[in-house]
């Protein structure tokens, strides 16, 4: 049996045991521990076997020095080695691998962050791999509902009427935003979306985008009503007003999508300890508590959705807020009847230092 073999079989023995300086928080104290206790051993047996000769009793003393040594130091070094293993195995793509963190010092701080980073990367991978099912879903239904249109036109089954035309462009158009709201997000992970912040006049910017989504609701023949609050004529605030136009088109047209028949679509605005408040309510079914945090989240519509939008729009509007320095959130009813009420608030002015202020 070679000294490599020897030591394998000793650390395969070692993992089954407790390791006795973890309490230590520093390496270097860990390693003069070492250094004492092993030297403190060798003398402890040489002083023993005094008698023996003294090549014999010097010998036997640094072979007990070694295997001290190696007791000690195996619980220091181990995180190290499990961290090359598990890094090999996340060069595979198993993120799963954690390392044994019981560790106190700098090693076991390594091996913590070391997990910490782990468990990010197997959350981002399964984010990936959800975000490409999920467009993989949205993208077929509308290429797949487009193709039979065409087939038919093509085999003679359906004529080119303006009503095959109409459903053929409307599957189109739903491609189209699908693929906006992806670059939308894309350029927002990516961080190279860039604010430029104006005054708005907040009744004035209301006033078009009420207009612009009551026109928007026609077209979809969805049978709703927009309503805006009175508002002070001296309400205002910075913030980019095309990025700001995204957030409340998606939330009105969210609104008005889930609205019953007849329904009414309530947009308010008031001032509140420095921010501005913005509030719209809809009459549809409303969102259950548990679901509240979730509706913001990539391609999901819950059970509220019945067809229509891309999945994306209140994400958009989640990183839109937040990247003003605000934030958005679904409350309850103010009153006992259904329905979603969802509020964005908004600091009146831009951070300071904010260069696009």
């Amino acid at each position: 049996m070679t000294t490599t073999t020897l030591f394998t079989h000793v650390d395969r023995v070692l993992e089954l045991l407790p390791r006795p300086l973890d309490p230590v928080r520093s390496i270097k104290v860990k390693l003069g521990v070492l250094l004492v206790a092993s030297g403190s051993a060798g003398l402890a047996y040489f002083w023993h076997a005094i008698g023996w000769l003294p090549p014999r009793t010097a010998g036997t003393a640094i072979v007990l020095a070694l295997l001290t040594s190696q007791v000690l130091a195996h619980g220091m070094t181990s995180p190290l080695r499990e961290m090359t293993a598990a890094a090999g195995a996340m060069a595979r793509g198993d993120y799963t691998r954690r390392v044994r963190a019981t560790s106190r010092d700098e090693v076991g701080e390594l091996a913590q962050a070391f997990n910490k980073m782990a468990a990010d990367l197997h959350a981002a991978d399964l984010r990936r791999r959800e975000l490409i099912a999920n467009v993989s879903h949205e993208l077929r239904t509308p290429i797949t509902a487009l193709q039979g249109v065409l087939e038919n036109m093509v085999d003679g089954v359906a004529d080119p009427e303006p009503a095959t035309l109409r459903a053929a462009l409307a599957q189109t158009e739903r491609l189209g935003h699908l693929v906006a709201d992806l670059l939308d997000l894309s350029r927002l992970d990516a961080g190279v979306v860039p604010l430029r912040r104006v005054r708005i006049d907040v009744p004035d910017f209301l006033d078009e985008v009420v207009e612009q989504a009551t026109v928007t609701a026609a077209g979809a023949g969805l049978d709703v009503r927009f309503q805006l609050d009175d508002l002070p004529a001296d309400l205002d605030v910075h913030a980019d007003p095309g990025r700001l136009h995204q957030v409340f088109a998606n939330l009105l047209d969210n609104a008005a999508r889930h609205s019953p028949a007849g329904g009414t679509v309530r947009v308010s605005a008031e001032q509140h300890a420095g921010q501005l408040r913005f509030e719209v309510t809809d009459e549809g079914e409303g969102i259950p508590p548990a679901e509240r945090s979730r509706v913001f989240e990539r391609f999901t519509r819950g059970e509220r959705a019945t067809g229509g939008g891309t999945g994306l729009g209140l994400a958009i509007a989640r990183w839109v807020v937040e990247l003003h320095g605000g934030r958005i959130e679904v409350l309850d009813p103010s009153t006992p009847a259904p329905g979603c009420r969802i509020r964005v608030s908004l600091p009146r002015t831009a951070p300071i230092g904010d260069v696009n202020a």
